[in-house]
């Protein structure tokens, strides 16, 4: 069997808090915490047509996590590549007024409740990625450029 990898298509708003919270948990992970190896989709190339991307999340388990409860990255993971494996509302954890501050949201301005905020959804992340049953993928091998094929 291939080895389990792990695809996180994070939030890309930068309008507000949840989706900075989103984006700074899910490189925690990939930098600090992760349990597989895991790797991100970049949700604008996603959404733009990016064919690595789409066909990674076809092959791989694949996790959202969405700074609100618009759900932007759980609904364009599915509508372009199946069934996701899990998502996340950080707006439901850290709660709807926090998440769609407008106030505070650039790394330089992150206080102590912010941080607090990305260590919960990092553990999150890493909670649902832990979760994941390695055989629930296709194993199919991934050709990993863009030619859109698998091998």
């Amino acid at each position: 069997m291939s080895e389990l990898k792990v695809g996180v298509v994070s939030c890309s708003g930068e309008e507000c808090l949840g989706g900075t919270i989103s984006r700074l948990a899910t490189r925690k992970v990939l930098e600090e915490l992760k349990l597989v190896e895991t790797v991100t989709l970049c949700l604008p190339l996603y959404l733009a047509g990016g064919k690595e991307e789409r066909n990674f999340a076809k092959v791989f388990p694949t996790i959202s996590v969405d700074g609100c409860d618009k759900l932007c990255a759980k609904r364009s993971t599915e509508k372009y590549s199946g069934k996701i494996s899990g998502f996340i509302d950080v707006s439901k954890i850290i709660g709807n007024e926090n998440a769609l501050n407008k106030k505070i949201v650039r790394n330089k301005d992150l206080n102590k409740e912010h941080l607090q905020m990305i260590d919960e959804i990092a553990t999150e992340i890493v909670r649902m990625i832990g979760s994941i049953n390695p055989d629930s993928y296709s194993g199919k091998s991934f050709c990993g450029c863009s030619c859109g094929s698998d091998q």
